[in-house]
């Protein structure tokens, strides 16, 4: 059999997950390449710890070649332009021919498309954000301290909530409650709303319990950094002492300047095979658009992309096999409620199911919360890629009994 070669473009959950599930599936005479432009991997679902000081930011950081297997070539690089029709990708460092290709790109942050954003705002949503965010919460001694979604889509539909919440448990651990509020405002009508409006008033009923006002359907303009205030176009300004801000989100230039990027800038998939208009390109996790059975959009979540990747990976070893490709993503999925207090709340679902996700109310309590420690010391602990393929979230799950992708 002729080696082929996979190229996986980027190296977030998505793509480590594809690559050392091809690893784990082919022979040597395949070639899997992980291409990304950073050399180091950050755990994403623990930067809200670090918000607050729960984890330094060495410790949810790990080197690139040490997440994939020793037979994945790791190029850290920066993808330049993908030609669907000569199968090459162009880095900054040259070019690579493929025979298939994983775009995982993921989504980029992009807060200068908010006026305002980047001088006022931190973002929990990088390592950098959430670094400095704790920095200043630790100079913080008062006044009103305000979440805000600032556009759709974004990653993690829980995390601007979650924000909430664990900011305002610091404030209580600090003594400082009663000198502060804490808010949220969304463009959103309810939170989490692709799992239905009982969940989305659950999460309201959380942050309302904690004194945290939710204000949502609003029509963000523009952030004013000199009179610190969050202008609206269908209600009056904001004003905030501190301001942590979910920024816009964009695919990554090389994806928006391809052809196979949709008018927004995604790249819409068959939501069952992840397949492009491409035959031998395919796209997993937040770099995609993945409509619903009610027209809603998949979550940009790392459980969808590493259940994506699992798929990906196993139809492309089934057709170099040259069996039958059978192998398709089922769109189950779950996530955590960080609720403060060493609680969390828990919420698993089926998000293909129609005519709308099925997703129960979330479950409660410290078992979740440590659940979630469990995760993240499985998947950054020595060893793990040598041992399973895919993303420890899936192993873990299993171990608890949580229906998800296999």
């Amino acid at each position: 059999m002729a080696g082929k070669t996979i190229v996986i473009l980027g190296g977030g959950v998505g793509g480590i997950a594809t690559a050392n599930a091809l690893r784990n599936q082919l022979g040597v005479e395949h070639r899997v390449v992980l291409v990304d432009k950073r050399a180091e991997y950050v755990f994403t679902p623990s930067l809200l710890w670090v918000m607050v000081g729960w984890r330094r930011p060495e410790q949810i950081t790990k080197g690139l070649h040490r997440l994939v297997r020793s037979e994945v070539e790791v190029v850290i690089a920066e993808g330049q332009e993908i030609d669907l029709d000569g199968q090459k990708l162009t880095i900054n460092s040259g070019k690579l021919d493929y025979d298939y290709l994983v775009v995982a790109a993921g989504a980029n942050l992009a807060p200068d498309d908010v006026p305002g954003f980047s001088e006022t705002a931190y973002t929990p949503y990088d390592l950098e954000g959430a670094t400095r965010l704790w920095s200043a919460l630790q100079n913080f001694k008062g006044g009103r301290i305000v979440v805000l979604v600032s556009a759709m889509p974004y990653k993690c539909p829980a995390a601007p909530y979650e924000t909430a919440l664990l900011l305002e448990d610091y404030l209580q651990r600090q003594g400082i409650r009663d000198r502060c509020s804490v808010e949220v405002f969304t463009l959103e009508t309810l939170p989490m709303g692709v799992a239905g409006p009982a969940m989305g008033q659950a999460v309201v009923s959380m942050m309302d319990a904690k004194g945290i006002e939710f204000n949502p359907k609003l029509d963000l303009t523009r952030i004013d950094a000199a009179s610190k205030e969050i202008i609206f176009s269908n209600r009056d300004p904001a004003p905030f002492d501190l301001l942590a801000g979910v920024p816009p989100h964009r695919a990554p230039r090389v994806v928006r300047e391809s052809a196979l990027a949709n008018k927004a800038g995604w790249v819409a998939v068959d939501k069952q095979t992840l397949q492009t208009s491409y035959e031998n390109v395919y796209a997993i996790g937040d770099v995609t658009a993945v409509k619903l059975a009610n027209g809603m959009a998949l979550p940009k979540a790392g459980i969808f992309a590493e259940g994506q990747a699992l798929t990906v990976a196993r139809r492309i070893v089934e057709e170099i096999r040259g069996v039958e490709m059978k192998a398709e993503f089922d769109g189950l999925g779950f996530c955590w409620i960080e609720t403060g207090g060493g609680s969390a709340g828990f919420a698993s679902g089926e998000f293909y199911a129609e005519p709308d996700p099925v997703v129960p109310l979330p479950r409660s309590g410290r078992m979740w919360h440590w659940g979630k420690i469990l995760f993240e010391k499985y998947w950054l602990g020595e060893g793990f890629t040598r041992q399973v393929s895919g993303f420890g979230l899936t192993a873990a799950a299993k171990i608890l009994g949580i229906p998800v992708s296999v």
